[in-house]
């Protein structure tokens, strides 16, 4: 995660293409980690 957004968004960066991206909520990035493969950080 880099920052927190507005609202319950989240701001996190991805190590592969460098690029940013809105996440609304640990959920949700539980589950984009989930389907990449990754282990579960949050």
């Amino acid at each position: 995660m880099v920052r927190q957004g507005k609202g319950s968004h989240e701001i996190w960066r991805s190590p592969v293409t460098g690029r940013n991206f809105a996440v609304r909520g640990r959920h949700t990035a539980n589950a984009f980690l989930r389907q990449a493969g990754l282990k579960k950080a949050f």
